[in-house]
């Protein structure tokens, strides 16, 4: 019965598969892509996550880790239909948000991409959305400012994550509906983009837009993103097929050699690469890279080369998300991520799973070996300030925002100046920036004269090293950070911009704890919070004081490298301590001077 529920559900997939590929071919002649019509708030007339899993693979769940079994307890789709009952309950003063069920406010609402700051605001959520290559319009901009601004400007703020996505802070449970219906009003969604679902899917933020694109990453982001978000029966929001996944998963797209998706750190990450006896485009295939607490892991190479087109990215990703889903393991979480499976089984039986499924699903994808990568040698370019398009009169900006942190009224300027000068389309970088596409060459000097480009917190040109920095959350929201990060990561950007000189971007990268959000094993500099020890002078005793350890030497690009150990460990988060080694680092590994 369950195969029978799956092979239904995936007959439902042509149809916008289908659409996809029509879109794909449309799609340069397109200012702003289509990513769908706008869809009706939900019905739930839905089957649930429980029902695509088989029965040995519920039995390992029902003798799984607390989480698992917190979702054999009461699947956690239902939360699509929940969010509402206890919003409409809550307003009506017959609930509080204290009163609702634990495993509800903090595990199984995270399936509505709602995600409980228990520790740090109680009764006010995260809502993690999905931005599929990271394309956001005006409108969807303000509606973000609309929805956070009840909450006051320190609670009420806008992040771009290290995902090319957006999370809203501060809201509540009551509040929460009138979140979802907006944003799905607008074609977006947060359902299943927290706890065990599909992340967003990074694309490359100059598709369309760059005279050195191999791949334009849009159709297939969009594409994929329906695959895991979108009820292939109800065409609602909220896909019960991939409702019970045993962890998250990453996917990356990238358009060229920038590797602006930083496909690495994915669990899968496709590399468009041309074929070596067709001249066809396609892409190389990497599995298996994530960050955790217990592991950092460089992707694979799997002697995987599929033809670029929708169809074939939409089987491959089914195939492995089929194959993880049902077979991943359900016990211990640290080793339930893709990674551990491949290693399991072995490479090439991997693949040769992956291949069977794709054949089984009988659309005609096809499999081929990796092929080989182009020798010349390339070097990244840069998202920031002003660079021309290879449509004539246009040009691309790129605008930092410090730590990827947006106020109400900085996400309400980005959106004034998206609808003055980008046709109301903004693009996000995994950078924690934002870009303005397509601005007429005639038009950029009024664009840099804008004050919000030149009296407030974000501009065109920040330097080399405030430009480049990168933060997770940390502790001001997350339970899990060991230190704060935001402000730390903006304020010390600024001292280290002020004081030193680098010949190069020098990426500098913020995580509150060992679960590297922050991707601090990817970075020039990665400053992790950690505990350490100050000697307190009043007692003559050793205190513990907020911390850090310090990675050097990562990469990104087509050359990337992880720096996995730190060569600091446990260094107070001091002024007077930190800025004199980061300055020494600088100066030793990046020829930084001091001005």
């Amino acid at each position: 019965l369950v195969e029978c529920r799956r092979l239904h559900a995936m007959q439902y997939k042509q149809a916008y598969i289908a659409i996809a590929g029509v879109h794909a071919t449309l799609v340069g002649a397109l200012t702003i892509p289509a990513v769908g019509a706008p869809r009706a708030a939900p019905v739930f007339m839905k089957q649930k996550g429980i029902d695509f899993l088989p029965e040995e693979t519920i039995e390992r769940a029902k003798r799984g880790n607390p989480i698992e079994k917190a979702k054999m307890a009461k699947d956690p789709t239902f939360a699509w239909t929940d969010v509402y009952e206890y919003a409409a309950a809550i307003r009506a003063g017959s609930l509080t948000w204290e009163e609702v069920e634990k495993a509800d406010m903090n595990t199984r609402l995270k399936y509505c991409g709602m995600l409980h700051r228990d520790k740090r605001t109680p009764g006010r959520f995260m809502f993690r959305l999905r931005v599929p290559n990271g394309i956001v319009t005006a409108d969807q901009m303000r509606f973000y400012a609309e929805s956070v601004e009840p909450y006051g400007p320190d609670l009420g703020v806008i992040d771009i994550t290290t995902r090319q996505n957006i999370q809203l802070r501060g809201i509540t449970l009551e509040d929460a509906p009138a979140v979802h219906d907006g944003m799905h009003a607008r074609n977006q969604t947060a359902f299943q983009s927290a706890l065990d679902n599909v992340r967003n899917m990074v694309g490359n933020p100059l598709a369309g837009i760059d005279d050195l694109e191999m791949v334009d990453t849009r159709p297939y982001c969009n594409a994929l993103n329906d695959l895991i978000s979108l009820d292939p029966v109800t065409e609602t929001r909220g896909n019960p097929v991939w409702g019970n996944l045993p962890r998250k998963f990453n996917i990356a797209v990238s358009g060229g050699r920038d590797d602006f998706s930083h496909t690495h750190i994915n669990d899968i990450g496709l590399q468009p690469t041309v074929h070596g006896t067709t001249g066809a485009m396609g892409f190389n295939v990497i599995l298996g890279g994530y960050m955790s607490i217990k592991r950092v892991a460089h992707a694979l190479e799997m002697d995987m080369w599929v033809p670029a087109t929708v169809q074939n990215v939409v089987d491959l990703s089914e195939a492995i998300l089929r194959i993880f889903r049902d077979e991943g393991s359900r016990d211990d979480r640290q080793k339930a991520r893709l990674m551990w499976l491949i290693e399991e089984r072995g490479l090439a039986a991997f693949r040769a799973q992956v291949e069977e499924e794709m054949t089984s699903y009988g659309r005609g994808s096809t499999l081929d070996t990796a092929q080989p990568k182009a020798t010349v040698p390339y070097t990244r370019r840069e998202l920031l300030g002003v660079h021309s398009q290879p449509q004539q009169g246009l040009s691309r900006v790129g605008v930092h925002v410090p730590s990827g942190r947006l106020s109400v009224a900085e996400a309400r300027q980005l959106a004034d100046l998206a609808d003055k000068y980008s046709a109301g389309e903004l693009r996000l970088t995994v950078e924690q920036n934002a870009i303005l596409p397509n601005v007429a060459d005639a038009a950029l000097p009024d664009l840099l004269k804008e004050p919000a480009l030149n009296d407030g917190r974000m501009s065109v040109d920040p330097g080399n090293i405030a430009g480049y920095t990168v933060s997770c959350t940390g502790s001001q929201f997350c339970g899990l950070g060991l230190v704060e990060t935001k402000n730390n990561a903006e304020r010390i950007a600024q001292i280290l911009q002020q004081t030193m000189v680098t010949p190069k971007p020098l990426r500098i990268h913020w995580t509150g704890c060992p679960n590297s959000c922050g991707q601090v094993q990817a970075a020039d500099i990665g400053i992790m919070g950690a505990p350490a020890k100050k000697l307190d002078p009043e007692t003559g005793k050793n205190m513990a004081v907020p911390g850090c350890n310090i990675f050097v030497g990562g990469t990104i690009g087509e050359n990337s490298h992880l720096s996995l150990e730190p060569i600091i460990k446990n260094m107070p988060l001091d002024d007077a301590e930190l800025i004199p080694k980061l300055q020494e680092i600088i100066i030793e590994h990046f020829q930084g001077e001091r001005v």
